[in-house]
């Protein structure tokens, strides 16, 4: 009864905290005036970032909501860039500290982005994207002819309909999903984190998905014109979309271990490049019906 009293104190605690924080909620609102392919630079320790086109020409838009007084966002403005930080004074806490960023850009711009818990998006852009949390989501949608580079501790990273872009992701164990993607260059790397591709490995590109112990699972059409290699040194490699074996190989295939085979429609074209590689996971190619 005892143990149960004292929960109920410290939820009621934890509570009291929170409302105190919400009411102390302030939002501040910044304007800048860029150039042409300008870039935008943030970094925040605790709340999340999102980067949307604007509709305002040059103009970029910054609503910032601070949780408390114990965080201030510090801004500076130089030739065709700007940088936000979250600055946070004495007694702040990962409650008391947080500050949410919505930003809206000219479609152009580049945007870097870090934040340590909050999450991270960015979308309809086509000026290059950084992106760099530890554990929180990542997500990046509908972006063209523009290089993509995210990095994550643990955080899950979900990449949506990107084309004509160089795409970089490395994660230490955050679970990345790629959809729609393609481009002239597409590396993922994780160490235990699962890779999952679903999409045409459009042509001209090389695709490289390496994980040590994480399951890499690729799935694509019946149209995608690709050689594959998939080699797994532990785990195991399984064929079902049911590629054509290679029949000269540059690197030694074994049964269940690794594979080399092209779709259908590679004979006398040109092929997208990929390569799935993992240490001690599992490789399982499909074929979308």
């Amino acid at each position: 009864m005892q143990s149960s009293q004292q929960a109920a104190k410290v939820t009621l605690v934890g509570l009291v905290v929170l409302a105190a924080v919400a009411s102390a909620e302030t939002k501040k609102e910044l304007r800048f005036t860029l150039g042409p392919k300008a870039t935008v630079a943030i970094v925040n320790q605790y709340g999340g970032i999102s980067v949307k086109p604007s509709a305002t020409g040059n103009m970029v838009v910054v609503t910032a909501t601070l949780a408390s007084d114990k965080v201030d966002v510090q801004s500076s403005q130089g030739p065709n860039r700007v940088d936000l930080a979250s600055h946070l004074l004495a007694g702040a806490t990962d409650v008391t500290g947080r500050v949410d960023y919505e930003v809206t850009v000219p479609v152009d711009t580049s945007v870097i982005l870090q934040s340590a818990t909050g999450p991270l998006h960015a979308e309809k852009l086509h000026g290059d994207i950084e992106l760099e949390g530890v554990a929180a989501p990542v997500d990046v949608r509908d972006i063209w002819d523009s290089h993509v580079h995210i990095k994550t501790m643990n955080g899950p990273v979900t990449v949506t309909n990107v084309r004509d872009g160089h795409v970089e992701i490395d994660s230490v164990s955050g679970n990345i999903t790629l959809n729609s993607v393609s481009g002239p260059e597409v590396r993922v790397s994780s160490t235990s984190g699962q890779i999952i591709y679903d999409g045409d490995f459009g042509y001209p590109g090389e695709y490289r998905l390496t994980s040590h112990s994480g399951n890499i699972e690729a799935t694509f059409p019946q149209t995608t014109v690709a050689e594959i290699r998939a080699q797994s040194y532990q785990g195991k490699v399984q064929d079902d979309a049911h590629l054509q074996p290679k029949k000269h190989p540059n690197f030694s295939v074994a049964e269940g271990k690794s594979f080399v085979g092209t779709t259908l429609n590679t004979i006398n074209q040109a092929a997208a490049s990929v390569w799935l590689r993992t240490f001690s996971g599992r490789i399982h190619l499909k074929k979308r019906q």
